[in-house]
C-alpha cells in the first residue's frame, strides 16, 4: 500500500472514528439530561413520554452505529480490494462507453439497495413499529421499494446516458456542458416529481377543511405566493410522523400537509408552520441554497475533469485496467472526505435561515405562542432529542434544537 493510499484511507477513517465519538458525546448528553423537563415543555411532557423518548433516540443512535459500521467496513473492502476486480470485470464486457458506465453504476446501485435491505427491515417494522411511527405493511414496504429501484433505473440511466455522450462529443469541455445538463435536469424534476413520482407513492386530495383552505389562501396573498391547489397527503399509511411542504418554483405554488399533521395540529398551528416555510420563499433560501450548491457542483465537476485527465488515482488504488468509471468512483471517495470539514459551516447557514424563517412567521401572523405549540407538538409527536450536545448539533442539526429555537421565538418582538 502506497504513502499516498494510507494517507487517503487514514483521513476516512479519522473522519469515521470522529463521527462515531460525536455520537457518543451525544448519547452520554442525553442519558445525563435526557430525564430532565424542559420549562418549555413542562404541562406538554410528562416523565414516561421523555423516557421513551430518550430510548427512542438511544436505540435509533446505536442501530446507526451498527448499520454504520457494516456499510464502512463493506465500503472500504470495495474501495480498497474489489474495486479493482469489478472494474476489470465490466471492462472485459467490451460494451461501448455509454453502455459500460450504464454497466458500471447500476449494478453498484442495485448491490447497495441489496444490502441496504436488512437494515431498512429492521428499522422500519422493528425500531418505529417499537415506537408506535410505522403503518406501512410489509406489502405496502416492498411495493415502495420496487417503485423505488424502478423509478431511480430510469432516471439513472437516463442521466448517465446522457452525461456520457456529452464526455464523448466534448471531450475537453464536458465538465461544463455536464454541469448545465444536469442543473437543467434538476429543475425540470422540481417541477415534474410532484405531478408524475410524488403520487406514484401516495394519494393526494384536497383538504376538506375549508375555514383553513381559506386561512392558507388568505396567508399566500399576504406573502406574495399565488397556491395554485392545497393538498392532504395520506401519509398515515406509512407512517405517524407529520410534515408539510411547498413544490413550485417561481410565485406559484403547490401546498401539501401530511394527514397526520392536520390531525394533530390546531388552525393557528398550521398556519404558522406555513408561514414558516413562507418564510423561506420570501428570504429566497430555496433560491440561494441552489445557487451555492450549483457554484460547488461546477467547481467539483472542473475539478473531477482534471484528475480524470490522468491515470494517478488508478496507480494510487492499485486499479490495473484504464477506466473512466473507476476514477469517478475514486473521486466521490475523495470529495466524501474533503467535503466533511465544511458540514458545520452549511449547518450554520441552513439554522439561521430557519430562524430567519420563524421570524418571518411571526412577523406575518403575530402570534409566538402558536409557533410555540407547534414545535412542541413536533417534538412530542417524533420523539425529538430535547437534549443534543452542542458539538453534534454543529455537525448533525440543519435545524437548531428545539429549546434553542423556542427561546429565539420567544425573544421576537420583545
Amino acid at each position: 500500500m502506497n504513502i499516498y493510499l494510507i494517507l487517503i484511507v487514514t483521513a476516512y477513517l479519522l473522519i469515521v472514528t470522529f463521527g462515531y465519538w460525536l455520537d457518543y458525546l451525544n448519547l452520554s448528553h442525553l442519558k445525563k439530561y435526557g430525564a430532565v423537563i424542559p420549562s418549555e415543555f413542562k404541562g406538554h411532557i410528562d416523565q414516561e413520554l421523555l423516557t421513551k423518548t430518550k430510548d427512542y433516540n438511544v436505540e435509533h443512535t446505536k442501530f446507526g452505529f451498527v448499520s454504520s459500521v457494516f456499510n464502512n467496513i463493506v465500503f472500504i473492502a470495495f474501495i480498497l480490494i474489489l474495486l479493482d476486480i469489478y472494474n476489470s470485470w465490466i471492462v472485459s464486457l467490451n460494451l461501448n462507453f455509454i453502455l459500460t458506465g450504464l454497466a458500471f453504476f447500476l449494478f453498484i446501485t442495485y448491490a447497495e439497495t441489496i444490502i441496504s435491505i436488512p437494515f431498512s427491515l429492521y428499522n422500519t417494522f422493528k425500531i418505529e413499529n417499537k415506537y408506535g411511527f410505522n403503518t406501512m405493511s410489509l406489502k405496502l414496504w416492498v411495493t415502495d421499494t420496487v417503485k423505488s429501484l424502478v423509478i431511480s433505473t430510469v432516471l439513472m440511466s437516463l442521466l448517465i446516458s446522457a452525461g456520457l455522450f456529452i464526455v464523448q462529443k466534448s471531450p475537453d469541455r464536458w465538465w461544463f456542458w455536464v454541469w448545465c445538463f444536469f442543473f437543467a435536469f434538476s429543475i425540470f424534476m422540481m417541477y415534474i416529481a410532484p405531478y408524475v413520482i410524488e403520487p406514484l407513492f401516495h394519494k393526494f386530495s384536497p383538504i376538506d377543511d375549508e375555514k383553513l383552505e381559506s386561512g392558507i389562501h388568505q396567508l399566500m396573498e399576504k406573502v406574495g405566493i399565488k397556491v395554485s391547489r392545497v393538498f392532504k397527503m395520506d401519509a398515515s399509511k406509512r407512517t405517524k410522523h407529520t410534515n408539510a411542504y411547498f413544490t413550485g418554483i417561481g410565485k406559484v405554488k403547490r401546498i401539501v400537509l401530511y394527514d397526520t399533521l392536520i390531525e394533530k395540529m390546531d388552525y393557528d398551528e398550521i398556519i404558522s408552520v406555513l408561514a414558516h416555510e413562507a418564510g423561506h420563499w420570501k428570504k429566497k433560501h430555496v433560491l440561494k441554497h441552489i445557487a451555492v450548491t450549483e457554484v460547488i457542483a461546477l467547481a467539483a465537476l472542473y475539478i473531477a475533469y482534471h484528475l480524470l485527465q490522468s491515470d494517478l488515482l488508478l496507480s494510487i488504488f492499485h486499479i490495473k485496467e484504464k477506466s473512466f468509471f473507476a476514477k469517478l468512483v475514486i473521486i466521490g471517495f475523495l470529495g466524501s472526505i474533503v467535503s466533511f470539514p465544511f458540514s458545520p459551516v452549511f449547518n450554520h447557514v441552513s439554522r439561521r435561515h430557519e430562524n430567519e424563517a420563524d421570524a418571518y412567521s411571526f412577523n406575518m401572523t403575530g402570534n409566538r405562542e402558536s409557533m410555540i405549540s407547534a414545535l412542541v407538538k413536533l417534538s412530542k409527536d417524533n420523539l425529538s432529542n430535547l437534549h443534543p450536545h452542542p458539538l453534534y448539533s454543529l455537525f448533525h442539526y440543519s435545524h437548531p434544537p428545539v429549546l434553542e429555537r423556542i427561546r429565539s421565538i420567544r425573544a421576537l418582538g420583545k
